[in-house]
């Protein structure tokens, strides 16, 4: 487990100021990342690439010349969020555009594919290449749902080297997802990895038995069987990656030659690597396969985590010439790499929030009672932090809680600051939403950060088109005129809320997600209102969505990390749905904790 720890919440940034001070002559920090420290020829395509903090050296340790240009670092377990994504590569570029490469995971894929829409929108050339290696994770005719795992080395190693090689943006990108195709992996894993902070594992292990399929965050193994010995571990991994041989290969010419990476996840060394791949070597070799510069060590990690993974790559000339090419990163060196001369521009300016925009007084007194209800829903959080994070466990990786404790109290920091400026409420919701993104990261972290700023986007900034300054909430809309037409409008942003949600995160309902809460408050609270009032139509949205939630303890998960394990989580409700539940039912007007309760008081928080 982690023991080294000073605040668990700070772990991650700990982490990466300390990596970057052991390799200050390798990589240098921007906002969300690291990039190199030596200059990259002008022209040439930028590789960026990022993930959670946990999995060290992937991915600021694979950043150098050969490899990356640079990394975006997320919290324990999570995706960097767009924001720092978008900071890193603009300090990577150099004129030539930029790959985003990440391992396939809803929230990689959310905040890497908003960054990128960003990019673009900046006039930059930017492309995605998201890593499906994980057979254990998808069909072998369909591998676009696969997880990336330690495949990521070696997909992202060869789009490293294609760049490296100065290939323009369209035959780099061509390369890498070419190495994708021809990539598989398989994890086992003898014991649990726990997070930071944490008293006990994500998952555990029984003795004498082992779990296969594992994912790289702490998700369980989608089967479990008796402790092996190393050569019948080595067995099951080469059998099950070469019964997938003809599909990899499909189309790679000279897929006899291969190359390989024995990865371990952790708490499992290299003598024991070693002795496993004694085997795995003599069974390719036995299958008339010629492994090309294996790499045997850590390279993808998951914190402490007991367990080891296999990763083959088919070659063809082209991809054996990138694999083989030399990279010099602080945690992979292969061949020779000429010096390069240090960067000396300055990397200490980003842009990390919306610009301020001052509201009228109606609009900037909406703004502070948002804030007061963002505090509501920090409070909610924290104090369900445990329970949303036993439940994440269950079918994905237990961080649910954590995450949404970070994203909710740095929402409530950013909207208080803003109002402290002046904001009007569309400006505080787009500052809480963006800095719920930032910190929270994952998932959860670019929903949240999305619905909010839409639901600040309906409210505005001008008191002609906001609501009441004295909050709607806690009115009645049966009294007509502006009461009324607050309450329509504050529903109208929660219905923009919830699109936004269903857009970008692209799940429905019955897929047992957030959505499945989110998606009945919304229409019970558009169907209340012209009878009963916002304020008990609320009160009506907010048990449906609590119902709802519950329920979903009866669906098999579709979508998300969870996906994997469906099955597994039946009888468990889904955690973004029940978080999202117990936010809106906190912010039930005239409840306790509600910001329009007589009860509730900034002093309190």
């Amino acid at each position: 487990m982690t023991v080294l720890t000073n605040d668990p919440r700070a772990f991650a940034d700990e982490a990466l100021a300390g990596f970057a001070a052991a390799h200050a002559e390798e990589v240098r920090t921007v906002h969300g990342g690291v990039v190199r420290a030596s200059a990259t020829p002008p022209g040439q395509v930028a590789v960026v690439i990022g993930g959670g903090t946990g999995h060290y050296p992937a991915f600021a340790g694979w950043v150098g010349p050969g490899f990356a240009h640079g990394a975006a670092c997320g919290q324990v377990f999570a995706s960097p969020s767009a924001s720092q994504i978008c900071s890193v590569a603009r300090a990577a570029d150099n004129g030539g555009g930029v790959i985003l490469g990440f391992g396939n995971y809803a929230g990689d894929t959310l905040h890497f594919g908003r960054a990128a829409e960003q990019l673009r929108a900046e006039g930059m050339d930017v492309r995605t290449l998201a890593v499906t290696d994980d057979i254990a994770s998808g069909q072998a005719d369909n591998t676009a749902p696969r997880r990336g795992i330690a495949g990521d080395f070696s997909v992202l190693k060869i789009l490293g080297a294609a760049a490296e090689a100065g290939l323009g943006i369209d035959a780099a990108v061509r390369a890498g997802r070419r190495a994708n195709a021809a990539t598989r992996s398989l994890g086992l894993a003898f014991g649990g990895c726990t997070l930071p902070g944490a008293d006990r594992p994500l998952f555990t292990v029984p003795a004498g038995r082992m779990s296969i399929g594992l994912g790289i965050h702490g998700e369980p193994g989608i089967a479990a069987l008796p402790l092996p010995t190393a050569d019948r571990a080595a067995d099951l991994l080469v059998d099950r990656i070469l019964v997938e041989r003809a599909v990899a290969a499909a189309g790679v010419a000279g897929s006899d030659r291969v190359a390989l990476l024995l990865n371990g996840l952790g708490g499992t060394k290299y003598e024991e690597l070693y002795v496993v791949y004694r085997r795995v070597a003599e069974r390719l070799a036995g299958e008339g396969l010629t492994v090309v510069a294996p790499v045997v060590g850590e390279q993808i990690t998951s914190l402490g985590m007991a367990g080891l993974s296999l990763t083959v790559t088919f070659l063809d000339e082209e991809l054996e010439a990138l694999w083989t090419a030399p990279a010099a990163t602080p945690a992979f060196r292969r061949g020779a790499v000429a010096p390069r001369p240090p960067r000396t521009d300055d990397l200490t300016t980003t842009h990390r929030m919306p610009p301020v925009v001052p509201g009228g007084p109606v609009s900037r007194a909406l703004g502070a009672r948002l804030a007061e209800a963002l505090l509501t829903v920090r409070d909610t959080v924290v104090a369900h932090e445990a329970r949303l994070g036993d439940l994440d466990a269950v079918a994905g990786d237990g961080d649910h809680g954590i995450g949404m404790r970070r994203g909710a109290e740095a929402a409530a920091a950013a909207a208080r600051e803003a109002v402290a400026l002046g904001a009007g409420a569309g400006t505080v919701l787009a500052h809480a939403g963006a800095a719920w993104s930032e910190r929270a990261g994952g998932t959860s972290g670019a929903l949240w950060g999305a619905a909010l700023t839409s639901f600040g986007a309906v409210l505005g900034d001008h008191d002609g088109s906001t609501v009441g300054g004295g909050g709607a909430a806690g009115r009645d809309s049966r009294t007509g005129g502006r009461d009324a037409a607050d309450g329509a409008q504050l529903t109208r942003a929660v219905r923009a809320a919830v699109d936004a949600v269903l857009r970008i995160g692209g799940a429905r309902p019955g897929d047992k997600t957030l959505v499945d809460a989110a998606v009945p408050f919304a229409d019970r609270l558009e169907a209340a209102l012209p009878t009963v009032g916002f304020a008990a139509a609320w009160a009506q949205a907010a048990r449906a969505a609590g119902e709802a939630a519950e329920a979903t303890a009866m669906i098999a998960a579709r979508l998300g990390r969870a996906r994997t394990h469906g099955v597994r989580g039946v009888g468990s409700p889904d955690p973004g749905a029940i978080s999202f539940a117990l936010i809106v039912a906190a912010l039930t007007p005239g409840t306790p904790d509600s910001p329009d309760s007589p009860e509730s008081s900034e002093e309190k928080h």
